[in-house]
């Protein structure tokens, strides 16, 4: 097994703390979610009426769905590296 440098695991700690930040947000963008979609009284995305500013809500949390899926992936390639 090779040695992991220190800058190596700092940046493994980094990463990892950028993908809890992001999905904490994730977890807060989907309570607003929730939140216009009950004010606007529509929880279908399919319906005419649905709320714009849920649709942008959807469009930025799975953006960041994405983000995170490809950090993680970043991640596991870095540690089966050292």
């Amino acid at each position: 097994m090779q040695k992991m440098s220190r800058s190596g695991a700092a940046g493994e700690l980094r990463l990892d703390a950028l993908i809890a930040d992001l999905r904490w947000r994730v977890r807060l963008l989907n309570t607003d979610i929730l939140e216009e979609e009950t004010r606007a009284r529509v929880s279908d995305v399919h319906q005419p009426t649905y709320s714009l500013l849920a649709l942008n809500l959807r469009a930025r949390r799975d953006n960041l769905v994405s983000t995170i899926d490809v950090l993680e992936q970043r991640a596991k390639s870095m540690s089966e590296a050292a």
